[in-house]
């Protein structure tokens, strides 16, 4: 037993490990590329090239990650778990090639349709080869975690984004200093990577078809895409449809600001890996609502503040970007808002998760993801970045007030749904007043600290400070 749990322990902290390398290796070369590149409007376009990119994964995945997982800890035989390997990698270097053809005789025709520019057909191409090195490495490392390989996964992941970062790098400042030497430099590590791991290649990319295991994949696993779509929206379509209705340096703003503002999953992550499997050991625990009612109130507590010290301080850690970045700062602690919900629902969701109940998740976020594009069309045309960074925080409020009471239901903690409310609303206009404070030319910094007054009052009047003391009988 004990052995178990140390196990779980070391795999852990090794992936939190990768996880905080990984991206902390891409926040340091978000500068660098902000530098180098010729401005908001390309570093725009690259952000905007990715996420086609990782729509088109998306398609190439078609949810047979989850599907994989449950049929490979099914198998008991080592040569059918390589079948099952074999068949999902076939299924989706399929998929891929159809879209590489796609591209190749769409041409310019539809890298305009798709970037509403022309002149990027190469780019996507080299995406698309990446992406095919990448398909291939994504899939091997899965197996390598599935049979506990915990350092190789961890080394080749780290390995790879190293390898981006310092060749992107190169590139930029020698060859090509534009998006090419970015798009080229990835296809070249990605495939000196893949390299490396030659033998699992030739093991899992042989070609193997068995009609029978492929349709027993895809029936588990297409009832799952569309919660994957519905996160897939929510955090693209603000991005696409900016480019498509504002400009394509407002969508390079946008991206480094959200950027920035995911940067607070560095201190999530440790939380959420831990999360599941402590809360499951307290389902059957005598009074466990209680302790589950302060750590709801906790965590919200601890994330507010999180959100009002990213708004305080973003004026001064923004220029570590060129100065054509520089006013992303006032986006970044809304998107830290909503990163946090993204996370926290997690938190909330006890009743869904102990009662086995994950397809309200799927609703939730599936209304999250129409209300977003509806919002965006509305209000992208009208208040250009404002209106897709309030598009994407009211999506995931929407989401998480709706897992919250389901949850409730399914599962009751005494807790006030209200009060919660009530607190995380009181964080976000303090985070406006900051903002508006530091927009303002008339209006000295000094009143900050009066803003900051007026959130800590806050949460003495909703009684945070009562549900935190109070004993648990």
């Amino acid at each position: 037993m004990f052995k178990h749990i140390k196990r779980l322990g070391a795999d852990s902290l090794l992936y939190a490990f990768m996880n905080v390398g990984t991206k902390l290796i891409a926040f340091i070369m978000l500068p660098i590329y902000t530098r180098l590149l010729s401005g908001t409007a390309e570093y725009g376009m690259l952000d905007y090239i990715d996420r086609v990119t990782s729509m088109l994964m998306f398609l190439v995945i078609f949810g047979t990650d989850s599907a994989l997982a449950y049929y490979y800890f099914e198998a008991k035989d080592k040569k059918l778990k390589e079948y099952y390997v074999r068949t999902v990698m076939m299924f989706r270097l399929v998929i891929l090639a159809v879209i590489a053809l796609v591209f190749f005789v769409g041409g310019d025709w539809l890298s305009e349709l798709v970037l509403r520019e022309s002149g990027y057909t190469n780019l996507l191409l080299i995406s698309i080869g990446t992406l095919f090195f990448d398909t291939i490495l994504t899939l091997i490392l899965t197996v390598l975690r599935y049979e506990f390989f915990t350092k190789r996964v961890v080394f080749f992941t780290v390995l790879k984004m190293l390898l981006i970062a310092a060749v992107s790098y190169v590139m930029l400042i020698t060859i090509w200093p534009s998006m090419t030497g970015i798009f080229v430099a990835r296809i070249l590590s990605v495939g000196f990577v893949a390299l490396l791991l030659f033998k699992y290649v030739i093991k899992y990319a042989r070609p193997y078809f068995n009609k029978e295991m492929l349709i027993e994949i895809l029936k588990y696993s297409a009832p799952l895409v569309p919660a994957s779509l519905s996160f897939w929206v929510i955090i693209n379509a603000n991005t696409i449809l900016l480019k498509n209705l504002g400009s394509a340096s407002d969508a390079g703003i946008y991206a480094a600001a959200i950027k920035f503002g995911t940067l607070i999953t560095l201190l999530t992550t440790g939380v959420q890996m831990a999360w599941r499997p402590f809360s499951m050991s307290l389902k059957d625990k005598e009074n466990n609502g209680a302790i589950f009612s302060k750590i709801y109130m906790a965590i919200l507590l601890v994330g507010t503040l999180g959100i009002m010290i990213v708004a305080t301080i973003m004026p001064w850690v923004i220029k570590v970007l060129d100065k054509d970045f520089w006013e992303a700062y006032q986006y970044v602690a809304l998107f830290s808002a909503a990163t946090f919900l993204n996370f926290y629902y997690m938190i909330i969701s006890l009743g869904i998760f102990f009662t086995k109940k994950t397809k309200y998740i799927s609703y939730a976020f599936g209304i999250a993801a129409v209300i977003n594009v509806i919002l965006n069309l509305v209000l992208i045309p009208e208040f250009s970045i404002w209106g897709a960074v309030t598009a994407y925080l009211v999506s995931y409020i929407v989401a998480i007030i709706y897992i919250f009471n389901r949850s409730q239901k399914l599962f009751y903690v005494p807790v006030s749904g209200m009060k919660m409310i009530i607190q995380f609303s009181w964080a976000i206009a303090s985070v406006i007043g900051i903002v508006y404070i530091q927009e303002s030319s008339t209006i000295s910094d000094f009143n900050i600290i009066y803003v900051w007054l007026f959130y800590l009052i806050g949460l003495f009047v909703v009684g945070i400070h009562k549900d935190l003391l109070s004993k648990v009988a």
